[in-house]
């Protein structure tokens, strides 16, 4: 078995120098967010303790920093031709369009979780929302999955409540939970 080499001329597929312009908008706006992470931190407290001796500022600044080496770093590369690959996962069929239907279930199902998560609570907003995510994506066991959003939105509940300290709304079921 011999192994064939392609002996095509590689720079005849490498992209011309000065890059794809719009690439230069993503560094533009990774260069914006570092700018505006660096800005509000600067503008944070300076409220050092015994616990935390770096404050509030170190971290935002660290991230905002790195935002801007990303963004140069990205400018050069785009600058040198450097451009994505393309998805080439194996169930990516690039050819096909969008899905449109289940694209808006799932927007339907994120704007009821909005609406009725003050109301009546995470519990059953969120078990509206993972009930019409798997509807949207296709799954027709109602009856399961409707147990399973249940689950789910009690997980978090208590996930919150309890592992982070985070009140997420009871809603109507105030005196239950």
């Amino acid at each position: 078995m011999s192994l064939h080499v392609n002996e095509r001329d590689e720079t005849s597929h490498r992209p011309a120098p000065g890059g794809d312009r719009a690439q230069y908008g993503v560094c533009a706006f990774l260069a914006l967010v570092g700018v505006l992470v660096i800005v509000d931190a600067v503008r944070t407290g300076n409220a050092t303790s015994s616990t935390d001796p770096l404050g509030p500022r170190t971290l935002p600044v660290i991230l905002g920093v790195l935002l801007l080496v990303v963004a140069l770093v990205y400018v050069i590369d785009v600058a040198r031709g450097g451009r994505g690959e393309p998805e080439a996962g194996e169930d990516v069929d690039l050819t096909t369009p969008i899905d449109w239907r289940t694209v808006l279930l799932m927007m339907g199902a994120f704007a009821v979780n909005a609406v009725l998560i003050e109301p009546l609570g995470w519990v059953i907003s969120g078990s509206v929302l993972f009930w019409g995510t798997a509807f949207a994506l296709g799954n027709r066991h109602y009856v399961r999955n409707l147990a399973i959003s249940v689950a789910l939105s009690l997980i978090t509940f208590y996930a919150f409540a309890i592992g982070l300290g985070v009140n997420l709304p009871a809603g109507v079921l105030q005196g239950i939970l």
